[in-house]
């Protein structure tokens, strides 16, 4: 290795870098490219011949770069992932120089310790005591699965990991769930057709008579409950469930109680909005993504458990291969005996350095103003004749929706996706259309550390010009 070559390469990266970050905003968000030119700019035989570190990172520059979808940009405000702050950026570019694997505490001491005091600062902030554990993830989609087989280990009395599923068991959750909730159902092997979608009011949380009539309706059919999941802050609204009274009928059913809070977790760094999650406290295990609104480089969720022994318990193995010797060993806690993951990535050092750097109380001031520039964007809708928005937002996502008199539902909803492509190839701005109660809306949530508030300004104006254009063509 020459570490010469290495040092004036990483210099120059990192210059590259924070130029990238600094100039972003002047240029297109999302490249106006077709897949098929994007698949033949990498389609290339496998390297055999050495290339120095100064030309990759100018093929990077000219191959890479331009056709990335720029998340740091102030009009991205599409699917879930923030604009990632500089402090973590220099984590994950430490922890990729260390190598640290935490799921062994032998091969990666240091790593461990930190790890571990990063899941103790987010059991912390939902309020679990000391008995709490739980693990950093890949995503809410590992950290959802990983709380759904908790319930299904701990409601049947922990058998089902040996015996394997016998019974007939049955989830329930919000028709608003995200979709690793049904991929986990499936996983732990009751079955997609085991989930029990349940309807939301007219603020999109889920509707508690709902709920008690599915349950009534499985247990005079033999089916028992494994798992009550709770919405903490649903991907298209924000919405928050009820969930004192859901810990209440979990309580009742012996069944487990596990809250997506993937998204609406980054609502316990918020300073001026505090008390959206009441009740998150009472659940059994809680999913948050520090890489969605803890602005942290992806990826990296977490799954925190308030009886850390249940973690154990599901999946407890040590083969000989794996055992610790040393007269040590009840000291050195093995990530690996108390999760999911044996190779395991160092993901704490990114989200550690964030808070070190700014502070929690910094890093809840951002989340605020992206909750301000959503309701914002929702005023500028009510205050509209055109414009609709699905409910005042509770968190940073909202929903609007063009109006037009004379257009059918399909019309409309045929316009809205014409108008987010529009969008997309002007590359200003970016974000998702989706469906609530059978119509389409413009999904738009802010994350992001360089919106402002006159960047919703000039989206809005942009969505009342392409809105009046695309009506006109029907």
């Amino acid at each position: 290795m020459n570490y010469e070559e290495f040092r004036e390469a990483g210099h120059s990266l990192v210059d590259y870098i924070a130029n990238y970050l600094e100039q972003l905003k002047d240029k297109p968000l999302f490249p106006d490219v077709e897949p098929s030119m994007m698949y033949s700019l990498f389609d290339e035989p496998i390297p055999n011949s050495p290339i120095s570190l100064s030309a990759i990172q100018k093929t990077l520059e000219e191959k890479l770069v331009p056709y990335c979808a720029h998340v740091n940009h102030p009009g991205y405000m599409g699917l879930i992932t923030p604009s990632p702050n500089p402090a973590g950026i220099l984590g994950d570019f430490l922890a990729a120089a260390l190598n640290q694997n935490v799921g062994a505490y032998t091969i990666g001491p240091s790593a461990t310790a930190m790890e571990l005091q990063v899941v103790r600062w987010l059991n912390d902030l939902i309020g679990f005591d000391a008995k709490a554990g739980g693990n950093l993830t890949s995503g809410g989609m590992m950290a959802n699965f990983i709380g759904l087989k908790l319930a299904r280990d701990c409601t049947s009395g922990d058998t089902i990991q040996y015996e394997g599923v016998q019974d007939k068991w049955a989830v329930y959750t919000s028709e608003e769930r995200h979709v690793s909730i049904d991929k986990a159902v499936d996983a732990i092997g009751i079955g997609r057709n085991s989930l029990r979608a349940i309807p939301t009011d007219e603020n999109y949380q889920v509707r508690i008579d709902a709920l008690e009539e599915a349950l009534e309706k499985d247990k005079k059919e033999g089916i028992r409950p494994l798992c009550i999941v709770g919405l903490g802050g649903t991907t298209n609204l924000g919405a928050v469930d009820d969930l004192e009274a859901l810990h209440v009928i979990a309580h009742r059913e012996e069944c487990w109680f596990h809250v997506d809070a993937a998204y609406g977790g980054g609502m316990l760094l918020s300073l001026e909005n505090k008390g959206l999650l009441k009740g998150l406290h009472l659940a059994d295990s809680v999913t948050i993504d520090p890489h969605k609104w803890f602005y942290a480089p992806l990826d990296v969720g977490a799954v925190l458990v308030k009886d850390h022994d249940q973690l154990t318990r599901s999946f407890g193995i040590q083969h000989p291969y794996l055992m610790d010797q040393n007269q040590k060993k009840n000291e050195r806690y093995q990530f690996y005996v108390h999760g999911f993951e044996q190779s395991k990535r160092f993901r704490s050092l990114k989200v550690w350095m964030s808070f070190q750097h700014y502070g929690k109380d910094q890093m809840g001031s951002w989340v605020d103003k992206n909750i301000n520039q959503a309701r914002h964007l929702h005023q500028l809708a009510c205050n509209s004749t055109d414009f609709e928005s699905a409910t005042e937002p509770k968190m940073s996502a909202i929903c609007i929706r063009y109006k037009a008199e004379g257009l059918s539902n399909e019309q409309l909803s045929l316009l809205h996706i014409q108008v987010a492509e529009r969008i997309e190839r002007a590359g200003q701005y970016w974000f998702a259309t989706t469906e609530l109660k059978g119509k389409t809306w413009f999904r738009i949530n802010p994350v992001n550390l360089n919106t402002t508030i006159e960047t919703m300004d000039s989206l809005f104006k942009t969505l009342q010009k392409y809105c009046r254009e695309a009506e006109e063509l029907f």
